[in-house]
């Protein structure tokens, strides 16, 4: 089972994915691994969101703190929950040095590795992915900011092409937008 969920910032799609692998979804105390892919940092604020973040998970769930999100993928053993796609690409953005430079220096490189992330995503029996839904603004001025809203919308639709479930999370409310038979909501 491969769902993806996304939504807008604070829209409650982490808290939400987390509710996905507890019970009734799992056995209590399944072993679950949280697969954080964000940047770690000297921000307080930051720092006190992936403490909240923490806080809330169960004991029983281990943590892994990586950018390198598919070699987590596939040597998980069990359910696993992505949290998040947007932090995953800006750190892959951040090491490639793609926000300033030509996208024919980097654009190749990424392409490679959102392959090799989509492998690990088709191979994992059990995973939720958490990701930010950043189309419905205006166009970023900055070229930074198109470059992130561009790569996340592809990176979006190319696991929900695949998922079994893709959900939005809108002001805590779920709306299922793909479920595991395929459908699409409104009969497209």
């Amino acid at each position: 089972m491969r769902v993806l969920v996304t939504g807008g910032v604070r829209s409650g799609k982490s808290r939400h994915a987390e509710s996905l692998l507890l019970p009734p979804h799992l056995p209590l105390h399944a072993p679950v691994t949280y697969l954080a892919t964000g940047p770690r940092s000297d921000d307080a604020d930051w720092t006190a969101r992936v403490a909240r973040h923490r806080d809330r998970r169960p004991a029983s769930w281990s943590t892994v703190e990586t950018t390198d999100a598919a070699a987590a993928l596939t040597g998980a053993t069990g359910p696993v929950l992505l949290d998040c796609l947007g932090t995953w690409l800006t750190a892959q953005l951040d090491e490639l040095g793609a926000w300033e430079a030509p996208e024919s220096r980097w654009g190749p490189r990424l392409d490679d590795r959102i392959a090799t992330l989509d492998s690990a995503w088709h191979a994992s029996p059990h995973v939720v992915a958490v990701t930010n839904e950043v189309g419905w603004g205006v166009v970023p001025e900055h070229r930074s900011g198109r470059v992130f809203a561009d790569r996340l919308g592809l990176l979006n639709q190319r696991l929900a092409a695949s998922a079994d479930r893709v959900l939005l999370v809108v002001a805590g409310q779920v709306l299922t937008v793909k479920d595991v038979d395929g459908s699409v909501e409104g009969g497209a």
